[in-house]
């Protein structure tokens, strides 16, 4: 059946307003304001637990044209917060979808708009930089909706892997591997685990605050740091617990916000991106090799670029072409790295699986 084409609104935190159609739950959300470049993979990029607290505009034309699938999602849920588009398509092609975009958006409570000239947001958050933003298409009174705006928390400072985690313990893999990884889960994504398991390796996934007497327990041969929301800064928690793990010197790997924590567990400070990375195909040369992966990104802060300059222990790994923004380090002294970017896509292109290949191998030489 298809959805009511009723109206709805999108107001920015500097005042903007936009006028477009109702897609998804009819009602009202708030949240940071970003965007992803991705042409395809829109159900993954939606249920990916780093986009906690956002409203996302997808930058490409069409949204939702191959409907939707159980299997094409990074967690048990959409995490956006919200979703904008240009055009929202009910009417889908692939025969193996389970349901269309408008289905799935109502199931998951999701508000969304679309009609909207994404080209042109984009443009003005790129130039404008990050910042809040609310839809609703049951109140269409803007003073009321600036009002509901201004109780929305910044993403600077706020803590969120902690509310995304799993909230206990569980495995997956060979029971019998001779390789086991201690997984501290702020926020991961389905496939980066899976990149593990496929590679042979017995994972167990921990919750965000757990401490390293319990990972030992385990008696793993290799730590994993995952991807997340918010800003790590605010996880002082996380931090001493890295810095923990890295006492044990055994290989370490981190994705994401596991590469901030990473950094800020070596001193060097994380800062807030004017708009962040979104997207399928972002390059990045790996300056160790010379070669360049086109990546996926997904963040919203990065790591201080002087400060890893100029640290006597922390190596530059990788960098991104278009900003020369730090996207990989590793430490001079440990068997310990970490990128930026998503090595495991899904949504996007494979350049980077090999890093996985790189965290198998150094604790099968171990």
């Amino acid at each position: 059946m298809a959805h009511i084409k009723q109206q709805a609104i999108l107001i920015l935190e500097d005042g903007n307003v936009f006028y477009g159609q109702a897609f998804g739950k009819i009602g009202t959300t708030t949240g940071e304001l970003c965007f992803n470049t991705g042409m395809t993979g829109y159900q993954e990029v939606f249920t990916d637990p780093s986009y906690t607290g956002q409203v996302l505009i997808m930058n490409n034309v069409h949204v939702g044209n191959y409907g939707v699938k159980d299997a094409d999602v990074e967690s048990d849920s959409i995490k956006i917060r919200g979703l904008i588009a240009r055009n929202l398509e009910e009417q889908f092609s692939r025969f193996q979808a389970t349901g269309s975009l408008n289905e799935y958006l109502v199931t998951n409570n999701l508000v969304a708009i679309e009609g909207i000239d994404t080209r042109a947001l984009v443009a003005h958050v790129r130039t404008k930089g990050a910042m809040n933003c609310i839809i609703s298409s049951e109140i269409l009174d803007e003073a009321k909706l600036k009002e509901e705006l201004a109780k929305c928390p910044s993403m600077d400072g706020l803590e969120l892997a902690s509310v995304v985690s799993t909230q206990k313990e569980y495995e997956l893999g060979n029971a019998d591997s001779k390789l086991k990884v201690a997984v501290l889960d702020f926020g991961i994504k389905k496939n980066i685990l899976n990149c593990l398991v496929e590679r042979g390796v017995h994972v167990k996934v921990y919750p965000a605050k757990t401490g390293l007497s319990k990972l030992k327990e385990f008696n793993p041969d290799g730590y994993f740091i995952s991807n997340g929301p918010g800003d790590p800064a605010a996880m002082p928690y996380a931090v001493a617990t890295v810095k923990e793990i890295l006492q044990e010197n055994k290989p370490v790997f981190g994705i994401c916000l596991g590469h901030q924590l990473l950094a800020l567990a070596n001193g060097i400070p994380t800062f807030k991106m004017h708009h962040g990375h979104r997207g399928l195909n972002h390059p990045v040369k790996n300056i160790i090799t010379g070669l360049c992966e086109i990546t996926t990104q997904n963040h919203g802060f990065g790591v201080d670029p002087e400060a890893v300059r100029n640290h006597d222990n922390v190596e530059i790994t990788h960098l991104n072409l278009n900003d020369e923004s730090i996207e990989g380090i590793r430490l001079k002294d440990r068997q310990a790295f970490s990128v930026q970017y998503h090595p495991e896509a899904t949504p996007g292109p494979h350049d980077s699986r090999y890093l996985f290949d790189d965290f198998v191998g150094m604790m099968a030489k171990n």
